[in-house]
């Protein structure tokens, strides 16, 4: 029931700059009172016909349409849909923690599908984009990601936390690998922050894990050449599965539509396709890139992925889903001889940038931001940003919020021992804001999904979460 809701505030965002053309303060007033009803009659949802919801939102995006004579109705775009709808999640959040099991990871996801490159569909975004900074509240990127100071620091690891993420839709579980072999699944809220299990399981270290889709599940692999499946309910772990080729495995993924498949890169150059309930490797599901493999990330649809090594270039391959056969695509060199350690994927960054992107740590002290420019994985140079990297596995992500915010964000890790925001719009003095609290290189970091915390690890084995700067509006 609450999707509906979403769905009608997402209706009046895109219809938004139409509304007093001439006076964005009544579009700001508007879209927040808007929100603020919607949520009331969220809450209130049980009381009310589904049916009827459908009805009215059909009926509102007809009368927008005839009011405003614009084309933008449901029927015409199931991009331009979903996108709106899975943007303004960003602001339905508080709806009712309740609900959180039925969302995705798709705050500012579009349709998934890298069909849609080159197509021009829905709303066009306008330079204003007034809608989305009424959604962010008309306040700056660097007043958006001002921060309060630190909420917690975590200390359980004596090595490297070589990776930290929050579990998708939750605000208040994180977990950590490092190289000291285990890992830990923390929670963060409410306070104290505490420690709730560390996995013991690995006989080197680990070096990269992942959270399956709903939670249940932890994915990890490590240098010892195994990847392991964990219970998160229990901390045991409830298969493993040893490297085809008895090596070191860096890197793991879960295929984002069918958990029951998972990728792994080793340090030999190989990309390998796993069946979680047989242990087994899916057949053609091997590819092979020049170096070890360092990163891997699938688009939103799991149907391509793309693989970095320690020589510098990214490969990009078509992954058939049913069958986890992988197909060669396209060879990018991101910098001849530096490994790329990260790779992340967004299908739009904001309003103002539509395109699918990746987002692309490379050790030659920079960050590199690269548009997607073809079905098969094709990339293009699009912006650098100059960080200290030259050494570690450093880490970046996008802000999980940037599509109704005013200039999009990423955050990174830097050898300088600083976590560093860049606004990506920006042509000069990119730099939004830097964290200032490590001893030691920071490897990873990780907003949660509502970007009310941040959590960054380090090379020492030290963990802080940061608290947002909550603006009172």
């Amino acid at each position: 029931m609450t999707a509906v809701w979403q769905q009608v505030l997402a209706l009046d965002a895109r219809y938004n700059n139409y509304r007093a053309p001439n006076n964005p303060q009544i579009r700001t007033l508007y879209i927040r009172r808007r929100s603020q009803l919607l949520r009331e009659n969220a809450k209130a949802g049980a009381q009310t016909d589904g049916q009827m919801r459908k009805q009215y939102l059909k009926m509102r995006s007809q009368l927008l349409s005839e009011r405003y004579g614009a084309n933008m109705s449901d029927q015409s775009s199931l991009y331009s849909r979903n996108t709106s709808i899975r943007g303004s999640k960003g602001n339905l959040e508080s709806l009712d923690d309740s609900v959180q099991g039925s969302h995705r990871r798709t705050h500012s996801k579009g349709s998934g599908k890298l069909e849609d490159l080159g197509e021009n569909q829905g709303l066009v975004p306008t330079k204003n984009a007034d809608a989305s900074r009424a959604m962010a509240g008309g306040t700056t990127i660097a007043e958006n990601y001002a921060f309060a100071g630190m909420h917690h620091i975590f200390d359980q690891h004596n090595k490297a936390v070589t990776a930290v993420r929050f579990a998708n839709e939750d605000k208040s579980r994180v977990a950590c690998s490092s190289m000291d072999g285990t890992l830990s699944i923390c929670q963060v809220l409410p306070s104290p922050a505490t420690v709730v299990a560390v996995l013991k399981g690995h006989s080197h270290g680990v070096t990269d894990f992942c959270w399956s889709t709903s939670n249940d599940l932890i994915l990890s692999c490590s240098l010892d050449g195994t990847a392991m499946l964990w219970y998160v309910s229990s901390g045991k772990c409830v298969r493993t599965v040893k490297d085809t080729d008895n090596a070191a495995i860096r890197v793991c993924r879960f295929q984002p539509i069918n958990n029951n498949m998972i990728v792994t890169g080793n340090s030999k150059g190989h990309v390998q396709v796993l069946n979680v309930s047989t242990g087994k490797a899916a057949k053609g599901g091997q590819g092979k890139l020049a170096g070890q493999v360092c990163s891997l990330a699938f688009d939103d649809g799991g149907s391509v992925l793309w693989a970095g090594d320690d020589r510098g270039a990214i490969m990009s391959f078509l992954f058939d889903v049913a069958t986890g056969k992988l197909t060669k695509g396209k060879r990018t060199v991101i910098c001849e001889g530096s490994p790329v350690t990260c790779i992340s994927y967004r299908s739009w960054i904001n309003r103002e940038a539509r395109d699918p992107s990746l987002l692309i740590n490379c050790a030659v002290n920079s960050l590199c931001l690269h548009r997607i420019t073809s079905r098969d994985g094709g990339l293009r140079l699009r912006k650098t940003f100059s960080i200290k990297h030259k050494t570690h596995s450093i880490k970046s992500t996008f802000c999980p919020l940037m599509s109704f915010r005013e200039g999009a964000c990423v955050i990174t890790g830097s050898e300088d021992m600083n976590v560093y925001f860049f606004d990506i719009e920006r042509s000069s003095k990119p730099c939004v804001n830097k964290l200032q609290g490590h001893s030691a290189p920071v490897l990873a970091v990780c907003f949660n999904y509502d970007e009310s915390l941040l959590a960054s690890s380090d090379a020492d084995g030290l963990v802080i979460i940061w608290k947002r700067e909550q603006k009172n509006r």
